[in-house]
């Protein structure tokens, strides 16, 4: 059985193709305007890369997810974010009790059982503090491209705090820690503590519980993955398209 999970981002479409669990081929776009268009450009990617002639009506079933699910031009049926963030991070890695879904403008963390099925969950929809967004904004104030700053902050020696929680004020904090001198890698360190700690405190406010999986786009920033091991005190799995796996936990569901 081959089903699509298709996760609707604020900044990106992803889409996952998958037979009986196994992941056959992923297409991922810029969400843009249109959505209806990037998710079918999405969905061809995914298709040319499954190869073999499949096309769009030898898929089983779709599933939808992200925050612009509802607008998916292939199926009306759909999955939270949570759900989605839940079974997909059960999946990859099965000893996974607490999944961290960290993008481009949400944050969430969601404790779950073996099955993948969701117990309690937290999520910062309304603030950028707590996702990539912020990272973005803090590598423009640091004049620094948005790829390197992770990197860049596992060069440095010394903690420097960083107090404020919004991403305006943030900013302004940035520019005056430049102005006192402060080496970039501490400053960029500090913005990758602040985002991890906004994020940890949402997994205690839902009961920290070991194995954790983290996943999102911002999963594939060094540094913020760095700042989440220093600050839970333990290991982060991060998979290996760990921006794909709320499609993934679509196209599980879609399979059910």
């Amino acid at each position: 059985m081959i089903t699509a999970g298709v996760d609707i981002g604020a900044k990106n479409v992803k889409v996952i193709l998958a037979e009986d669990g196994k992941v056959l081929a992923k297409g991922l776009v810029p969400a843009g305007i249109d959505t209806a268009a990037a998710t079918q450009q999405a969905l061809d990617e995914a298709l040319t890369a499954a190869g073999g002639g499949l096309s769009k009506d030898g898929i089983d079933g779709f599933m939808a997810t992200g925050t612009g699910r509802k607008e998916c031009p292939f199926t009306e049926r759909e999955i939270t974010e949570v759900g989605a963030a839940a079974k997909g991070g059960v999946h990859i890695l099965k000893s996974a009790r607490t999944v961290v879904d960290v993008g481009a403008e949400e944050g969430r963390t969601v404790r779950c059982d073996e099955r993948g099925k969701v117990i309690d969950f937290a999520y910062n929809e309304k603030c950028a503090a707590g996702a990539g967004a912020f990272a973005e904004g803090m590598a423009r104030a640091l004049e620094v491209p948005l790829e390197e700053l992770g990197p860049l902050s596992l060069k440095s020696r010394r903690a420097v705090q960083m107090n404020a929680q919004c991403a305006v004020f943030a900013e302004s904090e940035v520019v005056t820690l430049i102005h006192a001198k402060t080496p970039r890698e501490d400053i960029a360190r500090a913005v990758m503590d602040a985002i991890a700690s906004r994020i940890i405190s949402m997994i205690r406010k839902v009961g920290f519980e070991k194995d954790v999986a983290l996943i999102g786009g911002v999963a594939l920033n060094p540094g913020f993955v760095e700042a989440m091991k220093r600050g839970l005190e333990t290991d982060v799995f991060v998979p290996e398209y760990p921006e794909y796996i709320g499609a993934l936990g679509a196209a599980l569901a879609a399979a059910e």
